[in-house]
């Protein structure tokens, strides 16, 4: 099948714009994660999202919302757990991790017959990704553009200097607060293009890559939403080509990609140390 011909489906336009709009969100907020090292703190989050998911399955209610909600409080309470509580950081992750999930597999075996789509959330299917969808990613996208604009010195001194941040009145606490929020939005919000089980890629990976090449925050945002985009389109049309599932193909192309790129850079630095002795 053709690219092109592809172009001419409404889902698959759907797809490319939902992928760029993820890519946008989770290259702003991947880049958060990845300098603040908050990876293993995004995973605990995506992870307690099931817990979300089973509840709106099991009630009937919409399994994105109920994930939001549940992945947003789950969030709330690793942050409170671990800064309030004196609770080690890891022990509060690994806390809501697993409570997530048990809640979401009781919820999912409770509910008569089989949970609908349930592999489109676990494993990813940005086939099906809706206009709603579309909507929601456009809008969390543009709040985290105009918020990281406005307030990224603010975020970051409340990030790595919090005792300066409170010199200059920042309110510390709820900086955090809010991009755990943004965190535990972006994840629930992207989980039909990867699914749970691999989301945490797609916020290490592209900002990973992009830290290669620069290791300014702006610099590595702007170069990992390209990458990130790049990654999506190309796993995207191999995945319908091939016939494979969607998610798992967008991460292994993106993880090629880095790999790649990694090689060709070594490979670089090694014929110029060769020139230069």
């Amino acid at each position: 099948m053709e690219f092109f011909d592809l172009l001419s489906y409404p889902f698959f336009q759907n797809a490319l714009l939902g992928s760029l709009l993820a890519s946008i969100a989770c290259g702003i907020i991947g880049t958060y994660v990845v300098v603040r090292r908050l990876v293993f703190v995004s995973g605990g989050i995506t992870h307690a999202s099931m817990g979300g998911l089973g509840i709106g399955f099991f009630f009937g209610w919409n399994p994105i919302l109920s994930a939001l909600i549940f992945s947003i409080l789950s969030a709330f309470g690793m942050e409170w757990l671990s800064s309030r509580q004196g609770v080690r950081e890891d022990s509060a992750i690994g806390t809501f991790w697993s409570l997530g999930m048990a809640i979401g597999i009781i919820f999912i075996y409770l509910k008569p017959g089989f949970a609908p789509n349930l592999s489109d959330y676990l494993f990813g299917n940005i086939l099906t990704i809706t206009s709603l969808d579309i909507i929601y990613l456009a809008i969390l996208s543009v709040i985290l553009l105009v918020v990281f604009a406005l307030f990224r010195r603010e975020i970051m001194y409340a990030a790595f200097d919090p005792d300066f941040a409170k010199t200059r009145n920042l309110p510390v606490n709820t900086i955090k607060y809010i991009m755990m929020m943004f965190i535990a939005v972006t994840i629930v919000l992207s989980i039909r293009l990867v699914g749970i089980v691999l989301l945490i890629s797609i916020l290490t990976v592209p900002q990973m890559t992009a830290n290669l090449f620069t290791s300014n925050f702006g610099k590595i945002v702007l170069l990992s939403v390209l990458i990130g985009f790049v990654g999506c389109i190309l796993g995207l049309f191999l995945s319908v080509v091939l016939d494979v599932p969607s998610g798992v193909f967008i991460i292994f192309v993106q993880i090629i990609i880095f790999l790649l790129l990694r090689g060709v850079i070594r490979l670089t630095q090694k014929s110029k140390q060769r020139v230069g002795a």
